[in-house]
């Protein structure tokens, strides 16, 4: 008669092992808890408008972070593979069909790109010479942009970590969350700002709760956020990779 309690004590003790194989990667109903924030960061359970304020100090607080996807804005289409740090930012921007590379360390800002990004299509007779002549010279070679040119504002705001995620990281209307997820193998809670009309938001349940993927209020474009505290050095470009081109960059 004890042969049938020690059956099931072995099975239980089973269960248990198999359980405990599988929870680190998510959680399972059946495996003594159907509680999707069981082992979590517990953000999962707070309302939307205290889990958009926690993701956002925890953003903020973050020395380091890589975002990549697209960002439409004024009409246009801008596709974004940056790494940011307080101090400035390395990566790579693509718009209109051209690509080039970004560099900011202080208030110092680079730009590297290739002779049609700075050719002007437009040009005739001498002008155009002129052109191509400044193009070549400036293909393939990080040109320091002047604080006073109107790209340096322009092109500088992609490389500040504060200046992005502040007004990325903002959905707009009512706030309410929408479920438990997964981005990367990580699993999230995700809020939604009007439904998904005003955006949404997935915040990792792991860890801190970093924001992993936004996408955007009207279909402005889908972002993704990792490498949150991982450091990276910014080194300036040679002397021999560089060109000043003096206050004013040939074309803004």
């Amino acid at each position: 008669m004890t042969a049938i309690p020690q059956v099931r004590t072995r099975r239980t003790g089973l269960r248990g092992a198999v359980c405990a194989l599988v929870v680190t990667g998510t959680v399972l109903t059946g495996c003594g808890s159907d509680d999707p924030d069981a082992g979590t960061n517990g953000v999962g359970k707070l309302p939307a408008d205290q889990i958009q304020t926690k993701t956002k100090a925890a953003a903020e607080s973050a020395d380091t972070v890589r975002l990549s996807g697209t960002v439409v804005t004024s009409g246009r289409t801008y596709k974004l593979d940056m790494q940011l740090k307080a101090d400035g930012g390395t990566g790579s921007v693509t718009a209109e069909g051209a690509t080039f590379k970004l560099l900011r360390i202080g208030e110092k800002l680079f730009l590297k790109a290739d002779a049609g990004f700075w050719s002007h299509e437009d040009g005739e007779g001498d002008d155009k010479g002129s052109d191509t002549a400044a193009a070549d010279k400036l293909d393939g070679k990080f040109v320091k942009v002047p604080q006073g040119d109107p790209s340096y504002k322009k092109f500088s705001g992609f490389t500040d970590k504060d200046v992005l995620l502040s007004s990325l990281l903002t959905l707009h209307g009512d706030l309410a969350t929408d479920g438990h997820h997964e981005q990367s193998g990580i699993r999230t809670i995700r809020i939604t700002g009007d439904d998904g009309a005003g955006g949404t938001l997935d915040v990792s349940l792991e860890g801190k709760p970093y924001p992993l993927r936004l996408e955007r209020a009207g279909g402005a474009g889908t972002l993704t956020f990792s490498g949150w505290g991982k450091p990276f050095e910014l080194a300036a470009p040679a002397k021999d990779e560089t060109v000043d081109y003096g206050k004013q960059l040939p074309t803004s």
